[in-house]
């Protein structure tokens, strides 16, 4: 298994994955906290950074990359600085950009972070600010969209659907990125946070707890709910295999034979932040099926991935180095 899984991140290399989505610019505002203001108990401070990170969908573009596959970023940003800094982020991590479509009628979608401490004190988020249209897309934005997609996704070795809710994915795009994987015969996988159930014939769905409770109609999932969720969106969409992500407790493999896998963490003691490590779980799954992976296998390097990533501070990435040690330093501690 040990060799099979380096094989496989072996063959990451270079796999073209077109990542469909709400692309998201992550700002981050760094401050010195300088005294209180004297029009109001907020603190004053002293702006010292600025840095853009690839949020939503751009996080699943960028994991994707990092771990060496060749990525396709499609979706929406606005004609502003978010959106163009957004693009020379991916840019610079060797990600095509050309189908980032350019919206003048709203903003990229941008979270803003305004992060603040001093000399002594370890920096904390005050504030978070949201910018983002609600309203849908214009016809000719999303013709756009479409035209790009159906021009490029005959090249791709797989896709990633990534709807974080912001109105990119429309019916329109779903009925025929599946219709064009299926004709393909590529896998295609989502992971969305509101609509799951709209993704019928997907390949692949991968869904955490909380959203895989929402979409039966549950608050919270007990350990037969779990198994119940899984097979009930399994068969409702038609889809070959489910992956839930359930924090501590691993994830939950559902395959169209009906068997159902439990796959704990690979290291309890080390989670650090689990930011993001959903579009890791994403990246490190779609690179595995595209390299010729079983679903067991793809499930399982995807929870290697994120045993990585937890370790780390944000939201962060994964390289094949840091993988391929990760799984060697597991199989060491298994044998002692």
């Amino acid at each position: 298994m040990l060799n099979t899984f380096f094989q496989l991140i072996h063959q990451f290399q270079n796999q073209k994955i077109m990542v469909i989505g709400d692309m998201v610019a992550d700002v981050y505002l760094e401050g010195k906290i300088s005294r209180i203001s004297r029009e109001a108990p907020v603190l004053i401070l002293e702006h010292e950074a600025e840095k853009v990170v690839p949020g939503g969908a751009a996080n699943a573009v960028h994991n994707t990359a990092t771990l060496g596959g060749q990525v396709y970023a499609v979706g929406i940003v606005g004609n502003d600085s978010a959106g163009q800094e957004l693009a020379r982020v991916l840019n610079s991590k060797q990600v095509n950009t050309d189908g980032l479509i350019v919206d003048d009628s709203r903003p990229t979608i941008t979270k803003t972070r305004v992060m603040a401490g001093g000399q002594a004190t370890v920096r904390q988020q005050v504030v978070r600010v949201d910018r983002e249209s609600k309203e849908r897309l214009e016809p000719v934005v999303e013709d756009r969209l479409l035209q790009f997609i159906e021009c490029t996704i005959s090249n791709m070795a797989a896709v990633v659907i990534s709807d974080y809710g912001s109105q990119t994915i429309t019916p329109k795009v779903i009925e025929k990125v599946i219709r064009h994987c299926h004709e393909l015969k590529i896998p295609c996988m989502v992971d969305s946070r509101y609509n799951i159930m709209a993704y019928h014939g997907v390949t692949v769905v991968k869904q955490n707890e909380s959203e895989a409770a929402a979409a039966i109609g549950y608050k919270i999932l007990d350990e037969q709910q779990i198994i119940f969720a899984g097979q009930t969106i399994l068969e409702k969409l038609d889809a070959q295999a489910v992956l839930l992500t359930r924090g501590p407790d691993g994830m939950t493999l559902f395959e169209r034979s009906g068997h159902y896998t439990h796959i704990p963490v690979t290291n309890k003691s080390e989670v650090y932040d689990v930011t993001g490590a959903g579009d890791t779980v994403v990246a490190a799954s779609i690179l595995a099926l595209a390299a010729g992976a079983a679903y067991l296998e793809a499930a399982q390097l995807a929870n290697y991935a994120a045993g990585v990533v937890v370790r780390k501070p944000g939201t962060a990435t994964t390289t094949p180095l840091e993988l391929r040690e990760a799984i060697g330093e597991h199989h060491e501690n298994c044998k002692a």
